[in-house]
């Protein structure tokens, strides 16, 4: 009897101890993948890209900067989306640096650019990094970089300085991102006019903004078309037909960056404007808002502005050339925006 109620002990322990176990596997299993989840929805490499401002000091040292610039721009380009300078011939009390968006050009700012000049602005639009070349199915855009667009950035700031008193910077989309960014590290900014900015997409949950972003930045890249029916035949036919996971990928780390480094700093520019198209169907504005809440944390001098639904705009609200575009009223608004 002895032998045998010892028996049983043993195995009811052997059992105990073994679930025990199998408890612990699991736990330490759930513990991983939850460790691995909450990773993956923090966006990675995200570090302060800082500024190194050398600007300008006088309206030829400026001229100066925009001819090295001209000369680095690739042969292959098409003309029209070359550095634009529409200058006076002298410093001007404003001058606006116009920032376009992913896979656009400086074709897409040139009308408004115009009127601006026409009101006395020295303007300055040119191409970010890979862009504005004239293959349009170039695959160049894929390696744009959130360094490349802080020192794209820097180099209009530095340009700008030179050509008037008073700077004004209005970036759209991932110009506006970049125009954020600017913002945040730059004090000879007197505002900064950030516009549908790409801090997220609408297609993403806000929530999976950052997992999306670090997913993508592990995958191979693709190439996908902004229309997929259109397919090259989108207009406008001076802008790039398709877009890169990468590249947007490297957008959003930007603007992930711009966000980790308000939180605990204030905004250096002046001033900062944020406009919003409420019928926006790229452009999460629920992640631009999260931007300007912490600006606003911060008693940063910001605005806000919205163009209503009702409007129906598209997501490009500035290039002429795109279809149903409403630019007679856009471009007043934005001007009246500028010059308050």
């Amino acid at each position: 009897m002895n032998y045998s109620m010892s028996t049983e002990k043993n195995s009811i322990q052997q059992k105990l101890l073994s679930a025990i176990q199998q408890w612990w596997i699991i736990l330490l299993i759930s513990g991983l993948l939850l460790t691995i989840i909450f990773s993956i929805l923090l966006p990675w490499n995200i570090a302060t890209i800082q500024s190194h401002p050398r600007p300008a000091h006088n309206y030829s040292e400026a001229l100066q900067l925009i001819k090295i610039l001209r000369e680095q721009e690739s042969q292959a380009m098409n003309p029209l989306c070359r550095t634009q300078l529409m200058t006076h011939g002298k410093k001007t009390e404003h001058t606006i640096i116009l920032v376009h968006g992913y896979t656009s050009d400086p074709q897409q700012f040139q009308l408004l650019g115009t009127r601006l000049y026409a009101l006395g602005y020295n303007v300055l639009i040119a191409p970010l990094p890979h862009h504005g070349l004239a293959d349009r199915m170039t695959d160049a855009h894929a390696r744009l970089t959130a360094e490349e667009l802080t020192a794209y950035a820097d180099q209009s700031v530095d340009i700008a300085q030179g050509l008037g008193e008073k700077v004004i910077m209005m970036g759209f989309s991932a110009g506006g991102v970049t125009t954020a960014w600017a913002a945040q590290q730059r004090k000879d900014i007197d505002l900064a006019v950030i516009i549908s900015p790409a801090f997220g997409f609408k297609k993403v949950p806000t929530p999976l903004t950052a997992a999306a972003m670090n997913v993508y930045t592990l995958l191979p890249d693709a190439l996908e078309w902004w229309d997929p029916v259109l397919k090259e035949k989108v207009l406008p036919a001076h802008a790039y037909p398709r877009y890169s996971r990468h590249a947007l990928s490297q957008i959003l780390r930007l603007g992930f960056t711009v966000q980790a480094e308000a939180k605990h700093k204030h905004p250096a520019a002046n001033k900062i404007l944020v406009v919003f198209n409420a019928n926006d169907g790229m452009i999460n504005n629920e992640m631009a808002t999260k931007m300007v809440r912490i600006w606003q944390a911060h008693h940063a001098a910001l605005t806000t502005y919205e163009f209503e639904n009702t409007l129906k705009l598209g997501h490009d609200l500035i290039d002429p050339a795109q279809p149903d575009q409403r630019t007679d009223i856009v471009y007043p608004r934005l001007i009246k925006l500028i010059n308050k």
